[in-house]
C-alpha cells in the first residue's frame, strides 16, 4: 500500500477515494518506454510550489484556531453547523494539499523539497488530528437525541453531517475523554513507525545477495525478485527463492520483533477504545459484520479444492514431472508466439469498450478522464514504482499514477486505477464532500469488475487459442493471488493477533511457524498437492501488507462482490448495472455492508463467494476444452 496522509480528524480516514494503490501491478524493473517528463498537470491543483506553500500556511493557521470551537456543538443546530463546517473545510483543503505533495513527491523521490513538502502535509494532518480530539467527546456529550433535534431543524445539517453524527454517536463505547483522544491522536506517529522501520530495513537497508542469471550479475532485491521468479527455467527459479529467502532469514528476529511491535500497537489501541478484539476494532469503522470476515476465511477453506485443481493444472502445463513446488506458482502456464503489445492508446480504446457494460453516463466520465491529463503514464528514472488513483481533491478530479509498459499487465493495471477513478467522479456527483470518502470494500470492487470484464472481453477477442489460453491464464492467477492469497494473509494477520489476545508471546521464528502452516493448508502439501519447503516460510516477513492493519482481507471480499457483479451485468444486463452504479454513486454515504446488500449482495453469506469460485471453475472447464481440442 502506498501511504497518502490524510487529516486525522473527525472526517477524514485513510481510505480509498482518496488513494486506490495495487503492489501487485507494480512495474517491471526493466520498463519497455520511458517519458521524459510527468504527463499530468498538477497546476489543476495549484499554479505553482509557491501558491502550495501559501496555501499550506493559511490552511495551517485556520487548523491552528479548530479547538476554538470547543463547547459550541450544544448550544443550537446553527452553532453544531458552523463548527463541523469549518473542520471540514479545513479537512477538504488538507487533502488538496495532501494530494499534491504526493504526487509531486513521487513524480522524483530524489527532489528533496518534494518530499519535504510531503512531510508537511503529513505534520498538518496531525495538528488537525490534535486540534479536533475533541469533537467526538463533545458530541456523545451533547446526546443522540439532541443531536436528532439539531439535524430536523438544519436541512444542511443533516444533508452533510448526519451520516458521520450517527457514526460518531455509534461509537460511545469506544471514545475516551477528550484529553484522552489527544493523547491518542499524538501518538499516531510513534504507532506509525513499525512501518517506516520496515520500509527502511526491507527496501533500502537489507543487504541481498547477488547471483548469476544468464550470465549475469543481478543483486537479488525485491524488484529483481518479482521479475526473476517468473521465469520460464526452473532453476532459476529455485536459485531466487533460495537466495531471497536466505536474505530475509536473516533477519527474521528483527523482522519478527518490529511486526510483533505492530501487532502490540494495534492491541493497544483495541483495548484502549474498549473492544474485545484488534478485528473488532478494525471492523467497527466500516460497521461491518464480524461474520463477513469469518465467512470469507470459511469459504476460502472450502474452496480449496478449486485451488488444488488450479495448481494441478499448473503442474501439468508447467511439464513438472517432479513435485510442484512453491517457486513454481509464478511463470505464466501459456506461453505466446509474439509479444502481446498495448500502447496507452490501446488501452484507453479496450477500456472504453469494456466498460461499455455500465451505460453511457459510466462512458462519459471516462471518456473525460482520458481528454483531461490526469495520468502520469511512463515510468522514469527517479519515479515511485507502481500504479494507483489520488482522488482526494474533491473539488478538481482524480490523478492516475501508472507506470505503463505496453503489455498486458500495464493495459489490466489501466482498466483498474480508472475504475477507481470513476468511482471517484460518480461519487464527486452525486455526495457532498462530507459523504464522498468510500470504502475499501466498495472501492476494489469497482475496480476488479473492470478487470474481470477486460478478461472476459479478451477472451472473447482472442486471436486464437493461444492467445485464447493465455488470457484464461490471466484471468485464473487473478483471483489465485487476489482471492486465495490475500485470504491467507487475513489468516496470518489473525493468527497473530490472537497469539497475542491469548497471552502468547510472538517472535519471527513463530511468526514463520504459523505462516508455514498456512502456505501448507492452501497449497496442498499434505494432499500431495505443491511440496513447501519450510526455507520459504519467512516470506511473511516480506509482506508490506501486515503493517496496514486488518487490511488485505477486504481485497479478496472485493473481488467476490466483483464475481457476482460480473455475472449479474453479463446475465441481467441493465437492472444488474443500475444496481452496481447506484452503489458506487453512494460513495459513503452508508456502511459499505449496507451498500452491497441494497446492491443485492450479502457478503456474509456463501453466494459472492460461490460466485467467484464458479467463474475459476469454468475458466479451467475452458482450459480443458481447448487442450482437448488441441490434442
Amino acid at each position: 500500500m502506498k501511504n497518502i496522509l490524510f487529516a486525522a480528524s473527525a472526517f477524514v480516514a485513510l481510505a480509498f477515494n482518496g488513494l486506490a494503490y495495487d503492489g501487485a501491478h507494480a512495474a517491471p524493473a526493466a520498463p519497455a518506454k520511458t517519458d521524459t517528463a510527468p504527463s499530468w498537470h498538477l497546476s489543476d491543483l495549484y499554479a505553482s510550489p509557491e501558491a502550495w506553500s501559501a496555501e499550506h500556511d493559511q490552511i495551517k493557521a485556520e487548523a491552528e484556531k479548530l479547538d476554538q470551537y470547543k463547547g459550541t456543538l450544544g448550544k443550537s443546530a446553527k452553532d453544531m453547523l458552523i463548527a463541523l463546517d469549518a473542520v471540514s473545510h479545513v479537512n477538504k483543503e488538507t487533502n488538496r494539499l495532501s494530494v499534491y505533495a504526493s504526487l509531486k513527491g513521487d513524480e522524483d523521490v530524489r527532489v528533496a523539497a518534494n518530499q519535504e513538502r510531503v512531510q508537511s502535509a503529513g505534520a498538518l494532518a496531525t495538528l488537525i488530528g490534535e486540534k479536533t480530539a475533541w469533537i467526538t467527546p463533545e458530541i456523545l456529550a451533547v446526546g443522540a437525541d439532541k443531536v436528532r433535534k439539531f439535524e430536523q431543524q438544519s436541512p444542511e445539517l443533516a444533508k452533510r453531517f448526519a451520516f458521520y453524527l450517527d457514526n460518531t454517536l455509534r461509537s460511545a463505547s469506544h471514545t475516551l475523554s477528550a484529553e484522552s483522544e489527544g493523547v491518542i491522536a499524538a501518538a499516531g506517529n510513534v504507532l506509525a513507525q513499525p512501518n517506516n522501520i520496515y520500509q527502511v530495513l526491507a527496501s533500502g537497508e537489507l543487504p541481498f545477495e547477488t547471483i548469476t542469471i544468464d550470465g549475469k550479475k543481478v543483486r537479488l532485491d525485491q524488484a529483481a525478485y518479482t521479475k526473476y521468479r517468473q521465469s520460464p527455467d526452473r532453476a532459476t527459479r529455485k536459485k531466487v527463492f533460495d537466495t531471497i529467502w536466505s536474505s530475509f532469514k536473516k533477519y527474521e528476529g528483527t523482522l519478527g520483533q518490529n511486526l510483533t511491535t505492530q501487532v502490540q500497537g494495534e492491541e493497544f489501541t483495541s483495548k484502549v477504545r474498549n473492544f474485545p478484539t484488534a478485528l473488532s476494532a478494525a471492523l467497527f469503522t466500516d460497521n461491518m459484520p464480524d461474520a463477513v470476515y469469518r465467512q470469507l476465511v470459511a469459504q476460502a477453506n472450502a474452496s480449496l479444492p478449486t485451488m488444488y485443481r488450479y495448481l494441478k493444472m499448473r503442474k501439468q502445463l508447467l511439464g513438472i514431472k517432479d513435485d510442484l513446488r512453491y517457486y513454481d506458482i509464478y511463470p505464466a502456464m501459456f506461453k505466446l508466439d509474439h509479444p502481446l503489445t498495448f500502447t496507452v492508446a490501446d488501452s484507453e480504446r479496450i477500456g472504453l469498450e469494456v466498460t461499455a457494460a455500465y451505460g453511457p453516463d459510466y462512458t462519459k466520465l471516462l471518456k473525460k478522464g482520458f481528454d483531461g491529463n490526469w495520468m502520469d503514464v511512463y515510468p522514469r528514472q527517479g519515479k515511485t514504482p507502481g500504479a494507483y488513483m489520488n482522488g482526494s481533491a474533491y473539488d478538481v478530479h482524480p490523478f492516475l499514477h501508472l507506470n505503463h509498459n505496453d503489455d498486458y499487465s500495464s493495459l489490466t493495471t489501466f482498466v483498474h486505477e480508472w475504475g477507481h477513478a470513476v468511482h471517484t467522479l460518480l461519487t464527486m456527483a452525486n455526495q457532498p464532500y462530507e459523504t464522498s470518502n468510500y470504502s475499501t470494500f466498495t472501492a476494489e470492487t469497482a475496480s476488479i469488475s473492470n478487470e474481470m470484464l477486460l478478461n472476459d472481453y479478451m477472451v472473447a477477442h482472442a486471436a486464437n487459442d493461444n492467445e485464447k489460453l493465455y488470457y484464461l491464464g490471466e484471468g485464473l492467477e487473478l483471483i489465485r493471488g487476489t482471492f486465495f492469497r490475500q485470504t491467507m494473509f487475513a489468516e496470518f494477520q489473525l493468527a497473530i493477533h490472537e497469539e497475542i489476545e491469548k497471552g502468547k508471546t510472538l517472535s519471527g521464528a513463530r511468526m514463520t511457524e504459523l505462516y508455514c502452516d498456512l502456505l501448507k493448508k492452501y497449497h496442498g502439501d499434505a494432499q500431495g498437492v505443491m511440496k513447501i519447503d519450510p526455507a520459504y516460510c519467512v516470506e511473511w516477513a516480506y509482506i508490506p501488507h501486515f503493517y496496514y492493519g486488518f487490511y488485505v482481507w477486504q481485497y479478496s471480499t472485493s473481488m467476490a462482490g466483483a464475481a457476482a457483479f460480473a455475472d449479474a451485468i453479463e446475465h441481467e444486463g441493465a437492472p444488474a448495472r443500475d444496481r452496481f452504479i447506484t452503489m458506487l454513486k453512494a460513495g459513503g454515504s452508508d456502511y459499505p455492508y449496507e451498500l452491497y446488500k441494497k446492491a443485492g449482495l450479502d457478503m456474509a453469506t456463501p453466494a459472492p463467494y460461490q460466485a467467484l469460485i464458479a467463474r475459476m471453475n469454468k475458466i479451467m472447464d475452458e482450459i480443458d476444452r481447448i487442450e482437448a481440442k488441441k490434442k
